[in-house]
């Protein structure tokens, strides 16, 4: 648990029900009087706005590439996507439908979670559905997508979007990112059809925050706060959160910011969950925060067209 103590529970509800309610994935608020300890991390900071764990031991990319097998014909460091997405019915939504085959459920702690999925069950309820083909590009891990790097986290919609373009690619759209991790099954979990913690980084104690050291990103109390937050891992650190086209970690760990496909609403929609029990599973989104909004979970991965055949 981090240095702080725990808050009270009239704080803790209210902040649960607020993430509830808004398909945040924001942690709960913790009171203002209370400091968070000295780093226990090398932080490092990103063009004076966002925080990388610096002990990271990265592999070189080409390595990554040989041995997974799934680059195709992407540049270095992508996985190519390519298949039939299921997409939703005119009266009801595929994470709906999903809904009905749970077999498990975990009550409201802090919100309602499926723990496990007739897959079976799903299969044939799914098979029904209309599909779209999809094919792109998009990068095997959270960015810096290096194996064994951390993610950039403290990130707004417009950084992340100008990190992928200093790449000479872009920001996945939420549907690109939907179907890189559940496959043309649209399996809830990247993983599969059980929620396991031990699989992805999932479902970690919630930890309070205090919104105001984390106002000034480049502030000493700022990293103070971020590492007394942090419960992420470095990327490629769990060989079975894994999608089926060989994405890694996206449900889970770090928030990923994507480019909405609706005409209404921000453009700036977060996917995939991070380390708190949260939903943390493909489908589900969080829509409510605009594109200068930046957090200590949120950070992002990029994607790029398929190139031509």
């Amino acid at each position: 648990m981090s240095a702080l103590r725990r808050v009270a529970p009239v704080v803790v509800l209210g902040a649960i029900a607020w993430a509830a309610a808004s398909g945040s994935d924001i942690g709960l608020h913790a009171p203002a009087e209370l400091v968070a300890a000295p780093p226990s991390r090398e932080w490092r900071l990103v063009e004076g706005k966002n925080w990388q764990i610096a002990s990271g031991h990265p592999e070189a990319p080409a390595v990554t590439d040989a041995a997974e097998g799934t680059r195709g014909a992407c540049r270095e460091g992508m996985v190519e996507v390519q298949g039939a997405m299921k997409v939703d019915a005119p009266a009801v939504s595929v994470e709906d439908l999903q809904n009905t085959t749970c077999t498990e459920w975990i009550p409201h702690d802090p919100i309602e979670r499926c723990r496990r999925f007739d897959a079976d069950a799903w299969r044939a309820l799914s098979g029904r559905l209309q599909t779209r083909a999809m094919h792109f590009c998009v990068d095997r891990f959270e960015y810096p997508d290096r194996k064994g790097d951390y993610p950039l986290i403290s990130v707004t919609w417009h950084e992340a979007a100008a990190l992928c373009g200093g790449r000479g690619i872009r920001l996945c759209t939420e549907d690109e990112w939907t179907f890189a991790c559940e496959g043309e099954d649209a399996q809830p979990y990247a993983s599969g059809y059980l929620r396991d913690s031990e699989a992805c980084v999932i479902d970690r104690a919630w930890r309070p925050f205090r919104a105001e050291a984390l106002a000034d990103r480049d502030a000493p109390e700022a990293r103070a706060e971020i590492d007394a937050l942090w419960q992420g891992d470095a990327s490629g650190s769990h060989p079975r959160c894994r999608s089926p086209f060989g994405v890694y970690d996206m449900t889970g760990n770090v928030d990923e910011w994507t480019r909405s496909v609706q005409k209404e609403g921000h453009p700036s929609i977060l996917k995939g969950g991070y380390w708190g029990p949260v939903r943390t599973r493909c489908r589900p989104s969080t829509r409510v925060h605009d594109p200068d909004f930046h957090f200590y979970q949120q950070g992002l991965r990029c994607c790029a067209d398929a190139p031509a055949p």
